[in-house]
């Protein structure tokens, strides 16, 4: 089953699911030499900001897909963090977000999303980064993750990650404020991932709030329960909420990630 975004391309929606901002210019991440600031080519004159944490060859490689009130400069302390557990951390931006042209659409997050992850397979590969591929994405970033990793063989993935994801379009816009009925949106799911999650075979790890009212936890749940995956874990952080995921529960929240990267680097 094909799912179709096109019809959440209106201004209703946008506005809601789409908090671009731009990148402040003292966020200057190449200036070391392990973080590589790059423009991504994904359209016609459209390209999107990515900024890759590369710190060893032999590090799992993670593309990281973030919220959507964020940009990929929120996360330059992560960068060192994830070095401590053996991860190539490389977060990107949507259009519009941060160093990137164009605007956001819910067509282009989806669409983009490949020409991303073709992008970063070709830099590492020219680099000689050879370690397995995570792709993870947080909150919004969870539908760009799950489209690659339910792309079959089209993407070297190895194994995905989904904090804060939510499983279902409508009830998330309602809950968002949005009147689907009035505007005929109440009839399908249009992104689908609690659909296209069924489709992943590939080890998965869904980390979620346990008080998060803005995608509750039994999204988390729903996309638990419907995953093909046969390693599958679901990591509940209590006493915290969407926004203060890691503030909460950065300790247990990293070492989910580590553990399970660590399965990665040592399977056959």
């Amino acid at each position: 089953m094909e799912f179709d975004c096109s019809p959440l391309d209106r201004p209703e929606v946008l506005n809601l699911l789409f908090h671009p901002r731009p990148e402040p210019r003292a966020a200057g991440g190449a200036a070391h030499s392990s973080v590589h600031d790059l423009l991504i080519p994904v359209d016609d004159s459209v390209h999107v900001g990515g900024r890759f944490h590369l710190f060893d060859p032999s590090f799992v490689n993670m593309l990281f897909f973030h919220g959507n009130g964020e940009i990929v400069a929120d996360y330059d302390d992560m960068g060192p963090v994830y070095r401590r557990i053996g991860v190539n951390f490389c977060p990107v931006d949507y259009r519009g977000y941060g160093r990137s042209t164009g605007m956001p659409t819910c067509s282009a997050l989806i669409r983009d999303a490949h020409s991303v992850m073709d992008f970063l397979v070709g830099y590492l590969a020219e680099r000689g980064y050879s370690g397995p591929m995570v792709v993870m994405g947080r909150s919004l970033g969870s539908a760009p993750a799950i489209e690659l990793a339910a792309s079959g063989d089209r993407h070297p993935v190895s194994g995905l990650i989904i904090e804060s994801g939510f499983a279902h379009t409508v009830p998330l816009l309602r809950l968002l404020g949005l009147n689907v009925e009035r505007l005929g949106l109440s009839g399908t799911d249009f992104v689908g991932n609690h659909v296209k999650i069924r489709r992943v075979l590939r080890p998965t790890l869904i980390i979620h709030a346990e008080l998060d009212r803005i995608i509750p936890f039994s999204d988390a749940l729903d996309l638990h329960e419907a995953s093909a995956a046969g390693h599958k874990w679901l990591v509940r952080i209590p006493d915290a909420g969407h926004n203060d995921i890691l503030y909460r529960g950065i300790t247990q929240y990293m070492a989910a990630v580590k553990s399970f990267t660590e399965r990665l680097r040592e399977a056959p």
